[in-house]
């Protein structure tokens, strides 16, 4: 096999010492002539550098992953559109795992970080962090920035920052809009109660409604996955169950489209009969009929905050933790509002 071009070479094609050449595809101070020289020699010879060997010289990889249970969700996705432009600009290329919410597979990754196979990480652990996901953080050779919630009592040394958001409020303020417009039978689809959300969630749904004075019925919850097709079944037996419901509020936009499809086939009219309201406000909520009232939980937000956490570390060292909290929306859309009475009375 012909052996691709090297220093020596390129030297030899530019008319220049071998340090010279060193010097410039290492980027030091070099004279602009030799530079150009040597640029053009490279070129001509199809010399590409080696990154491996340049990572191992720099301890740089310039690559940055982020590991998440489902790349396909919205809210994911609108978290990579913020965070890859940032890392981009910073001379980063962005890695992107998808864990399946399995947590042996988020420990994975984490331990991965002390091959440095990359600079840094963002993790985004579906079902929490447990002590052999600080274990891991703690002996991570890279800085990780976690997006959910950590243990309070982190160890001294853990070169890791937070940014999480508060989805119980984000609940309340859902509940609170549902009980403004005159709904009191409101359902709660939600997904498992294993993960941070689900749990955090369906809490959250029982503080709102002894807040409101408003009794908490089991018929009234249904417990499936954070997917469209699991919201479309939760919703079916949920309203075999309690046919009365005038509500339904749903623990991500998925479920909520999943709802709005029963519904339609149901021939139950939203929001006259049944009042809709999602959670992530992600760009479907904007583009299904009717429009979704949603909670925004600022994922476009978390991710930005989460690519500047992660830069800081890299680009200026060691320093204290950091926590920084995305604090929730309503986004009232056309789930919730019935359409304004026209002059003549008619809808």
């Amino acid at each position: 096999m012909t052996e691709g071009p090297t220093i020596t070479t390129i030297a030899q094609r530019a008319g220049v010492s071998i340090a010279s050449v060193s010097r410039v595809l290492n980027g030091l101070p070099t004279r602009e002539d030799t530079v150009r020289r040597v640029m053009r020699a490279a070129d001509e010879l199809g010399y590409v550098p080696n990154s491996v060997a340049r990572s191992l010289r720099n301890r740089r990889t310039d690559q940055i992953a982020f590991a998440m249970a489902d790349i396909g969700n919205p809210v994911y996705v609108a978290m990579v559109r913020e965070v890859q432009p940032l890392l981009k600009e910073a001379g980063y290329r962005l890695l992107i795992h998808s864990t399946d919410g399995d947590a042996e597979d988020e420990l994975g990754v984490l331990r991965g970080l002390r091959e440095r196979y990359v600079d840094g990480l963002i993790i985004s652990p579906l079902r929490g962090v447990t002590e052999e996901h600080v274990e891991a953080i703690v002996a991570a050779r890279a800085p990780v920035v976690v997006i959910g919630s950590l243990p309070e009592d982190m160890p001294d040394g853990a070169l890791v920052d937070n940014v999480r958001t508060d989805s119980r409020t984000g609940v309340r303020l859902a509940l609170d809009h549902l009980h403004a417009i005159g709904r009191r039978r409101i359902g709660f689809l939600n997904g498992p109660l294993g993960t941070v959300p689900g749990a955090a969630r369906a809490a959250a749904y029982r503080e709102a409604l002894e807040a409101l004075d408003l009794p908490y019925d089991e018929d009234l919850v249904e417990v499936g996955d954070f997917y469209r097709d699991s919201g479309a079944r939760a919703a079916r037996a949920l309203l075999a169950r309690a046919p009365g419901v005038d509500a339904l509020m749903c623990a991500n936009d998925l479920i909520a489209l999943g709802a709005l499809d029963v519904l339609r086939e149901q021939g139950r009219d939203v929001p006259g009969d049944v009042a809709v309201v999602g959670m992530d406000d992600t760009d479907l909520a904007s583009v299904t009929w009717p429009t979704l009232t949603s909670v925004s939980l600022g994922s476009a937000e978390r991710g930005r905050a989460a690519a500047g956490l992660l830069l800081d570390r890299l680009q200026n060292g060691p320093r204290e933790p950091r926590v920084v909290v995305v604090r929730p929306s309503l986004t009232i859309r056309g789930s919730t509002t019935l359409p304004e009475a026209s002059p003549g009375g008619a809808r």
